[in-house]
This record gives structure tokens, sequence and C-alpha cells, in this order.
């Protein structure tokens, strides 16, 4: 894996189908009614937001009346409704796709693809990697590589996931010093895009990795190794636990606290994604960078570049 490898790396879940049920066979109300309820939104305070009434809304959702495209649109705007789901809706509603699917490696995104390449590059020797809506990685930097030294290669074999490689009991789970907290938030961040998107190849990843065993108790923190002397050691004068700040470090968000070569390495996760996607596939990105959360860990990282 480098940081040019992409994969077209879209759900298997069509845009037409959810569980095995054709969106155009459940009909374009149904699934407009689940969306608001999901957001616990009134027929009233939907209608409001669209610029409709709750007449209106309620014969929808019944099936008395035939929304027009741009109030489909409109509504599932309203409504937060995923690309991908917007799609959906349309089909139901017997009107085309609105947002195409372009494969990740398609010529017409290579100004995308090379922009999220300088960026990932860009925050080296910080890790950074770019996801899509089942956490498969489709891009990776140098940091990121780093980590995933002692990963088996079973692990590795396209397609490589970042959850299973966070989780696995064979992966970075061993190494990571809190990782019933760590653990507890990647489930909640799943969870949470379960109930946004629907997606069953996501409920079926999160069953599995909510599988894998878990910490009867949160790990101790392991002595200081003294780092290597001589030509041999990554920068000469590299970082070593026992150079860590002596008080605790004020944390401003839960760290993921991992061992690199003896080393405690701390970091906060941060993701982002596109703006008003007009893409499917654009829309499933997600740039996450995992930043150093103390100054040991700063040190460090750029101690490997010098």
């Amino acid at each position: 894996m480098t940081s040019a490898a992409y994969t077209s790396g879209s759900v298997s879940v069509s845009a037409a189908t959810r569980g095995g049920v054709s969106a155009a066979d459940q009909g374009v109300g149904p699934l407009l009614r689940g969306w608001r309820e999901q957001r616990r939104v009134s027929q009233l305070e939907l209608a409001l937001r669209a610029g409709s009434s709750a007449r209106h809304i309620s014969f929808i959702e019944t099936g008395r009346s035939r929304p027009s495209e741009e109030m489909v649109l409109r509504l599932a705007e309203h409504l937060d409704v995923p690309v991908r789901d917007r799609n959906s809706l349309l089909l139901a509603a017997g009107y085309a796709p609105h947002y195409p699917e372009t494969p990740l490696d398609d010529p017409a995104l290579d100004a995308l693809r090379e922009g999220v390449e300088r960026l990932i590059q860009g925050y080296e020797p910080y890790p950074a990697l770019v996801v899509d809506a089942t956490y498969n990685v489709v891009a990776a930097n140098r940091g990121i590589l780093m980590l995933l030294g002692s990963v088996p290669e079973h692990l590795l074999a396209p397609p490589l996931n970042a959850m299973r490689l966070t989780l696995h009991p064979e992966g970075l789970a061993p190494r990571i010093r809190n990782l019933r907290e760590w653990r507890g938030h990647l489930l909640a961040q799943m969870e949470r895009d379960i109930a946004l998107r629907r997606s069953e190849p996501l409920r079926a990843l999160y069953e599995e990795v909510a599988a894998y065993p878990a910490p009867p108790t949160p790990a101790p923190p392991a002595p200081p190794t003294p780092a290597p002397s001589g030509p041999c050691s990554p920068a000469g004068d590299s970082v070593t636990l026992d150079e860590e700040p002596a008080e605790p470090v004020p944390y401003f968000a839960l760290p993921m606290v991992i061992e690199h070569e003896g080393r405690l390495l701390s970091f906060i996760s941060s993701i982002s994604t596109f703006n008003t996607p007009m893409d499917v596939t654009v829309a499933e990105l997600a740039i996450e960078t995992l930043l150093p959360a103390d100054p040991a860990t700063v040190k460090y990282l750029h101690s490997l570049l010098s």
C-alpha cells in the first residue's frame, strides 16, 4: 500500500437496493417516512423546512401524491439523506438517479486523486489515510505505513480495512495501550454511520469487529525503553519514553495511545469529508489524519525524517 494506491472502493449495495428490497418496489412514501422518523422530524416541521404543507407531506408518505423530482431532492436535503440514498428515493419515485457514481480510478477524478494525494503527503510525518464508506483504505501516506510495520501480511491484503486493521487481535490492537476506550470510540462511530447510511456492508463489518476480543482491564503502561545509539538510530538523537513530560498531558480529545518500537505515541484523530458532493463516490470518501497529541510524539515523528 502506498499513498498513490487508489481503488474504486465503492459500497457493494446498489443505489436502488437496500436489504434485497428494490426501492422502486417499496415506494418513495415509506422511504421518506422512514428517513423522517429516523431524524425525529414531524411532518409539520419537515413541511416548514421544505416550503410545503404537512398535508402534502402526509399525502406523499401514504402514496396519495407523487412528489416531483425537485420535491424529492428538497426533502432529502432537509432530512440529511446521504447522496447514495437520494438516488434510491428518486428511483422509488420513478425518476432517474441524480448523482453519478464514478469509480475512483476513473480519469474524470484525476484532479481529485492528485489533490488528495498532495494533501495526505503534506501531513507527513504525521499519519493520514483516505477511506471509503466501509472504511476500506484507498490511499495512505508514509506515516500510516510506519504504524503498520509489524502487522501480518494477511491483514494487509486488499481490500485493506482501517477498522479491521485497528481492532483485529493480530493488528494494531495489542499495541494500543488504551484499547478499551479507543475500541469503544470506534464502535460508536460505526454505529452512528450505520444509522446515517443504513448500509448492510457497514453493518456486517461492525458485527465482525465488535466480535473481536476486548481487553478485560486497561493495559498497564510499558516501561521506558532506551533508544538505540549510534549510526543505526533513526536520527542520532531520537526521542524515548523517559523524555516525555513528568506531568500528564492535558488532552483536548480522546487520544489513541500506541506503542511503536518501544515508545508510546499519542494521536488525536481528525476526519474530513467533501462539502456538498455531487458524486456518490466522492460523498463517501473521508480523509483521516492522526495528529500528535503530545510534544514527545511530535519530536519523535520529526526525528524519523531528519
